[in-house]
């Protein structure tokens, strides 16, 4: 019995895992299907979710292509649907099972659209269009639409990218990144994590270090824990008082990735006045000899994987015993609406190792990180009040500087903390 169409059903076991997960793999890979096909192409969208799976659709003149992936069980599923008698759909299968190196995999065709069922009609178009049949491949606009997704089990957040990756390697720690998004530039990921992006780094790197940097009497020395990227290391070292600035990263492939693809961000990395180790901050900090330093700032990831040992108290320990006797540690803590336990265990743990009125909480808003606003700790070892600093000669060096989003304004409303902030704050002073 002859037919419209033809849509086979699936499914592709024991596939290699880091293939289902790659979401451009899977574009091209499904692309190409249908090319191998005889399909036109027409557009493509497809989506990354945090930590595993894909989903996407390939639509061509002759129908579709679309599949979903669980990495975590080697499985995919898909479908094929094509139209018409010169596109094969098992052309598409065989490809596909190749390309995702399954094991085996299982199908089922069905017939669409039974032409002894169909009666067709005459339909009248008062629509001035070119034939579509006269049309070259070259010819159709088509378009692509390809999805870095970080998700947990209630949010979500999605940037489009060119489809690209620019970077990817597994270093010993984690999997590195780098992708071309069409509206924040150019995109650092961890194990799947956004990191920085080039549009929006600067909220981040600006108040991670100008606060600390116009609090302090006198910084000479200072010690960036990550940062990988180098945009701490480019905003303390805008401060030409400072002498050296010690930065310990643990993964060398961050630094290569952002060398080479985030220039803008990793423009001091070369530095005179820096010095650079691959290590572990940890052991480092550990080892470091007392009062060593005048700012600590802790550029660490969120607390998994190897920046899970940077939130414990015997760490911070460490890190008051290396501080100079006005020195001033920084730390990311979290997004108090996102990750509020962590906010929370973080700022109580602070207040146990530097006393209770020597952490303070300031906020910045950063569009790409989960629910776009994000916290700082500042502990003193000695009597500094972060709210008071020179406001002339801080505008003065946003001026010079052109600094994008720090300033005076900021740095004294930063410390406003919303009443809910607020609250959680004085929770984990009875136990939370």
């Amino acid at each position: 019995m002859s037919a419209l169409g033809r849509h086979i059903l699936v499914e592709y076991y024991n596939c290699k895992a880091d293939l289902l997960n790659d979401v451009v793999h899977i574009e091209k890979s499904m692309e190409q299907a249908a090319t191998e096909a005889g399909a036109t192409l027409i557009n493509s969208t497809f989506h990354h979710f945090s930590p595993y799976g894909v989903s996407g659709v390939v639509v061509i003149q002759e129908s579709h292509l679309a599949i979903h992936t669980w990495p975590e069980y080697g499985f995919a599923a898909v479908d094929l649907f094509t139209c018409g008698d010169t596109v094969d759909p098992w052309v598409s299968y065989q490809f596909l099972e190749k390309a995702f190196e399954a094991s085996h995999g299982s199908a089922m065709e069905m017939r669409r659209g039974h032409m002894d069922l169909l009666n067709k009609q005459e339909i009248t178009a008062n629509l001035k269009r070119d034939n579509i049949h006269e049309q070259t491949l070259a010819e159709i606009k088509r378009s692509r639409d390809i999805w870095f997704t970080e998700r947990d089990e209630n949010i979500a957040l999605s940037l489009k990218h060119t489809g690209e990756r620019l970077f990817q390697e597994q270093s010993p720690y984690q999997k590195v990144e780098v992708f071309d998004t069409h509206a924040y530039g150019r995109l650092l990921t961890l194990d799947g994590m956004i990191m920085c992006t080039e549009k929006d780094e600067y909220v981040y790197h600006e108040m991670i270090t100008h606060i600390p940097m116009f609090t302090h009497p006198n910084p000479k020395r200072a010690l960036i824990i990550g940062g990988g990227d180098g945009g701490t290391a480019r905003e303390l070292l805008r401060h030409e008082s400072l002498e050296e600035v010690v930065m310990v990263e643990i993964d060398e492939k961050v630094v290569d990735a952002s060398k080479k693809f985030l220039p803008t961000i990793s423009s001091a990395l070369n530095h005179a006045k820096l010095t650079l180790k691959i290590e572990d901050g940890i052991k480092y900090v550990n080892e470091c000899q007392d009062d060593a330093f005048d700012i600590v700032i802790v550029d660490s990831t969120d607390p998994v994987g190897p920046s899970e040992g940077l939130f414990t108290k015997d760490f911070y320990t460490h890190v008051h015993r290396i501080l100079k006797d006005e020195g001033v540690m920084i730390t990311q803590s979290e997004s108090p609406r996102f990750n509020t336990k962590v906010f929370q265990e973080i700022f109580s743990c602070y207040k146990e190792i530097f006393g209770q009125n020597q952490v303070h909480c300031y906020l910045a808003y950063i569009p790409t990180y989960p629910t776009g606003m994000w916290s700082f700790s500042y502990s003193v070892k000695g009597q500094i009040n972060p709210l008071k600093f020179d406001s002339g000669r801080v505008q003065e060096f946003v001026k010079t500087n052109n600094l994008q989003y720090y300033n005076a304004s900021i740095h004294q409303a930063a410390f406003a903390l919303p009443n809910f902030v607020a609250h959680l704050l004085e929770e984990d002073l009875v136990g939370v």
